[in-house]
């Protein structure tokens, strides 16, 4: 019978997108995880090694220099030899360094020890999130991109929401050295998966020419890397991304998020336990409601910007309006310092949290914005400024600390930056479209 009378439908598109964006949640999970394993750790690992207040910044502190002074190597490596490789190599990587952490104690100097080990591990760590935003230009369109940033960004919350318990109990039935033993081991063994799995799109074998034309049709690149190959670096790309004004307020922008990020990453549980008085289990449960609220935030986020993006408003409109709702209601978290009931307490910092997880698009909107030749180091600078907050806020808190034993000017701190980066958004970012360069 004649092929006219039965025409050939169309081929279904594959969803492999998404399972790399399963393996991209993963990895930043335990991303952020192998970070947030001193801070679970500190006040009994503190107590038993004798470090204060101030070597404790010093100590949540290392890692921030290291993933500050390697973002731009970082992304110009990520540009050269793709996500792939890079971010699975790195995955194990900075999981034997966390596990290596366990043993700080059977040297003579643990805190230079420690020191040293955070400082590797952000060196190593620090090509994973411009590595994450490469990825979802490769494998996903304009009009999903918003989604799957805010899956990967939540994993931030689910890190902290689901393994603080869990890192808080391995802490009271066996001691501290076994948080950074099982937590490190469970990353090794994903960093495998990863490399075993993840393909740039037009490489990889689960993947059809429809899924590939429906992501290139819809704003994506599925084939950066061929853009990699034909790239090379010059200095004139910095200079035009660092005096951009529209980037220069993207990058404060994210450095008011990630104080606040790297608050709850670092001093949240001793705030609870010192300030607070809860019990170390108390504290594993208490710390993961907001990290759940943040969860819940930055998925409500990514979708309500794709929703508007789908009902016709302009890039600018349905990017900037979570960021700048979310941070400016981050700033609630200035509450906690005049109220005294531990469940009010939890209440604002859930509310801050969600908010500040709301208005968390920074990476979707350097997606969007960010020349396609040079996305690993646009997402190096990008992180380099946004991450000068992981140094800043651990070390300023420890000070802050030290001289008045007290959380509330820290709080103080933490509050402002909402308000800082919402001002950055409406005053200096203005339009959002994709910078070219020459």
């Amino acid at each position: 019978m004649s092929s006219a009378n039965h025409p050939v439908k169309p081929t279904a598109k594959t969803h492999t997108r998404f399972i790399i964006l399963g393996f991209i949640f993963i990895a930043t999970v335990f991303n952020y995880v192998d970070r947030a394993t001193l801070s679970v750790a500190a006040p009994f690992m503190s107590k038993e090694l004798g470090f204060d207040a101030s070597m404790m910044g010093w100590a949540f502190s290392a890692f921030g220099w290291a993933y500050v002074l390697m973002q731009l190597p970082g992304g110009w490596i990520l540009d050269k030899l793709g996500a792939r490789l890079v971010y699975g190599v790195a995955l194990i990587a900075w999981s034997a360094i966390t596990v290596m952490q366990g043993y700080v104690y059977l040297f003579a100097s643990p805190f230079i020890i420690l020191f040293v080990l955070r400082f590797l591990m952000g060196a190593v760590e620090a090509p994973a999130f411009p590595a994450n935003s490469r990825l979802s230009v490769q494998w996903f369109p304009n009009k999903e991109r918003a989604f799957a940033t805010s899956i990967y960004a939540a994993a931030q919350y689910i890190s902290l929401a689901l393994f603080t318990p869990l890192m808080t109990y391995i802490l009271q039935a066996l001691s501290w050295h076994y948080i950074f033993y099982y937590i490190g081991a469970a990353g090794i063994a994903i960093g495998i998966a990863w490399l075993w799995y993840v393909r740039d799109p037009q490489q990889h074998p689960g993947v059809n020419q429809a899924e590939i034309d429906y992501i290139r049709s819809g704003g994506g690149i599925p084939d950066l890397a061929a853009a990699r190959k034909a790239s090379s670096f010059n200095i004139r790309h910095i200079k035009a991304l660092v005096s951009n004004r529209m980037m220069v307020g993207v990058y404060i922008g994210q450095f008011c998020l990630t104080s606040i990020t790297w608050f709850f990453l670092t001093w949240f549980p001793t705030y609870l336990y010192q300030a607070r008085g809860m019990t170390i289990l108390k504290v594993g449960l208490v710390a993961s409601i907001p990290a759940i609220a943040g969860f819940i935030g930055g998925i409500l986020g990514g979708l309500f910007s794709d929703y508007l993006l789908r009902k016709g408003y302009s890039l600018t409109f349905a990017r900037k309006t979570p960021v700048m709702a979310g941070m400016i209601l981050s700033s609630v978290i200035i509450c906690a310092n005049y109220v005294s009931s531990d469940f009010i307490v939890v209440l604002v910092m859930s509310i801050a949290f969600f908010a500040k997880g709301f208005g968390n698009l920074g990476w979707c909107i350097l997606s969007d914005t960010s020349p396609k030749e040079v996305l690993g180091i646009a997402g190096g600078l990008f992180n380099f400024f946004g991450n000068i907050a992981s140094i800043v806020t651990p070390l300023l808190i420890g000070f802050i600390l030290t001289r008045t034993g007290s959380f509330d000017y820290a709080i103080l701190y933490v509050g402002l930056m909402g308000v800082i980066g919402t001002f950055a958004y409406i005053f200096i970012v203005g339009p959002l479209k994709r910078l070219e360069i020459d």
